[in-house]
């Protein structure tokens, strides 16, 4: 074995001990929900697609290597194949007025020349389509979304899940993570907008692509 090959070795072991290490600081309780969850709803999953699941609706912030090992000493391997891609359908509103309110925001020329272009932050119910509550800002904001939040609840209630784009106001990036035990803890980073939310009781459910938010999105006739 040359001399390279023993570097190449023993960076390898140094990176399986540290994910050795980082699996087994997991608590027994994560272990056994993410083991779970890969041999039931998320069956089929690589490795990679499996941690970006768990974070986003689980709220199990655990790293690619972390899921991996963990699942590799439940005797569970990655699959080798991959599965037919599904057909996309349009997704069936909720049955009932109130259940639900998508929100986005369109920047436009909404004073037709006469004044600067505004933000529109407005939400729809996703029921019925109609739109509770909207107003106008200089730019995307968090407290923009407070107004908003703070209009339909004056005049509708606190609507039980708000449907959002996967814009920094609601949700915090991976790279925005400060510990690994906090990952490890499975401890959710929180914005003011997401932390309101959850005061208030309000699930928030993050769209993948802005065709999802198909119905606030032709209401605006754009996608900004």
């Amino acid at each position: 074995m040359n001399r390279k090959e023993q570097q190449r070795d023993m960076v390898l072991n140094r990176m399986e001990s540290r994910e050795l290490t980082a699996a087994q600081a997991v608590s027994e309780a994560v272990r056994e929900r993410v083991v779970a969850l890969a041999a039931g709803p998320y069956d089929g999953a690589s490795h990679t697609h499996l941690s970006e699941l768990l974070a986003e609706r689980e709220g199990l912030f655990l790293s690619r290597s972390t899921v991996r090992r963990v699942l590799l000493q439940a005797g569970i391997k990655t699959p080798r194949h991959r599965r037919a891609p599904k057909h996309r359908r349009r997704r069936e509103r909720y049955p009932q007025e109130g259940m639900m309110l998508q929100v986005d925001v369109s920047r436009h020329d909404w004073l037709q020349g006469r004044g600067p272009w505004l933000t529109l932050i407005g939400g729809i119910d996703d029921a019925t389509g109609v739109v509770p509550y909207g107003c106008f800002r200089e730019q995307k904001d968090s407290y923009g979304y407070m107004l908003l939040l703070q209009g339909v609840i004056q005049r509708k209630g606190i609507p039980p899940t708000l449907y959002s784009d996967r814009h920094s106001i609601f949700t915090v990036s991976r790279s925005q993570y400060e510990t690994l035990q906090e990952q490890l803890a499975g401890q959710t980073p929180q914005t003011q907008v997401s932390r309101a939310l959850n005061e208030l009781g309000v699930r928030l459910v993050l769209a993948h692509s802005p065709q999802a938010k198909g119905r606030i999105e032709r209401l605006y006739k754009t996608g900004c």
